[in-house]
């Protein structure tokens, strides 16, 4: 299968390129390498001989229509998006026109491919997504594919819309979807201004290790590797038109998984130890959620899927990652907004 894989140089998308690969698959790797994309990410893939890159932007309509001329695409793998919550409080403009409009244009671009290739029955379009659009819990209950949707925050609104336009090309053209929302991610190359490797790096330089309000909020931690298996995994056997919420059955709460980093780093990298004396309370974010659980139900009765990785061993692994790749993260330190408080209203 040759698949376009959008935001293929970022966090999520370049595990799922480098699954594809392994896995026999060709894949366009199609990214416009913004400040959370990075190339070397995918540098173990890049010289197989099913792979190839195109620096090209969702929004540009007439680039997308030219990449799936060029290379004939028999499915869609949509990752690219604006995805950092702090990032969306400073700046929703951007999210808007990356993860609505830059989704409208891609759709628009996949429809009229398909059309001209006359509506093959197998071709896919597979939107990725999270679990951030049903909005918060209580200290009860878990997200079900079902569940009504509620974003909270300008990056979780402009992916739930995104999701309804994907729902609306396939009830309106017929366009062939599947629809995946994910909870948290973890795991190597994951950009160093998200939660795990902030504490990571923190830790690692003895710097305090900012946990906003009380740390009692509480998210499903999702193993990237297994995420990126997952999403190939209903890309190839999922029902066209259905959505399928993908967690990782790991459940903590921010102050938990921040304190077991904290003991990996003790025992890996014992100089600063111990360094759960580096974690400061700091004001919360507006609009924080407070809990999201995913109902992973239909993924394993469906699709026979169930992840590999518990949050232990998959920390434990990041933790190792970080501390080996210095050459990787080190430089990105240097990126826009990297290592500042953003998202305080």
């Amino acid at each position: 299968m040759k698949i376009i894989v959008t935001g293929g140089a970022g966090f999520i998308g370049s595990a799922v390129v480098r699954q594809a690969i392994r896995d026999g698959h060709e894949v366009v790797n199609l990214d416009s390498l913004t400040y959370a994309a990075n190339l070397e990410n995918v540098a173990s893939v890049s010289n197989a001989p099913g792979y190839a890159f195109e620096q090209v932007d969702i929004r540009d309509r007439a680039a997308l229509d030219r990449v799936f001329a060029d290379h004939q695409p028999d499915a869609v793998m949509h990752l690219a998006a604006e995805s950092h919550v702090d990032r969306s409080i400073d700046g929703p403009g951007e999210f808007i026109q990356t993860n609505i409009n830059g989704t409208y244009n891609l759709l628009e671009a996949a429809r009229a491919y398909w059309t001209e290739q006359g509506k093959p029955d197998d071709f896919r379009f597979h939107h990725i997504s999270t679990d951030e659009v049903f909005g918060s819990l209580g200290d009860e209950g878990q997200f079900t594919e079902e569940t009504p949707y509620d974003p909270r925050s300008p990056y979780s609104a402009s992916k739930a819309a995104s999701d309804h336009l994907v729902r609306a090309w396939h009830e309106t053209y017929g366009l062939p979807v599947v629809m995946t929302n994910c909870s948290n991610n973890y795991g190597p190359f994951h950009f160093p201004e998200k939660l795990v490797p902030v504490v990571i790096l923190k830790a690692l330089s003895g710097q305090p290790i900012p946990v906003y309000g009380d740390g009692g909020n509480v998210r499903d931690w999702l193993y990237v590797e297994d995420h990126a298996n997952a999403l190939l995994t209903v890309l190839e056997k999922g029902e066209l038109g259905r959505s399928y919420n993908i967690g990782g059955e790991n459940e903590a709460k921010n102050i938990d998984l921040v304190r077991t980093i904290c003991a990996h780093m003790d025992d890996l990298h014992p100089e600063g130890a111990p360094h759960a004396d580096l974690i400061t309370f700091v004001t919360d974010r507006p609009g924080h959620d407070r809990r999201y659980a995913i109902d992973p139900t239909r993924m394993r009765n469906e699709l026979g899927w169930r992840p590999s990785v518990t949050v232990e061993e998959g920390l434990r692994k990041t933790v190792e990652w970080y501390l080996a790749n210095e050459d990787w993260w080190r430089p990105l330190l240097e990126r826009d907004g990297v290592g500042k408080r953003l998202g305080t209203g």
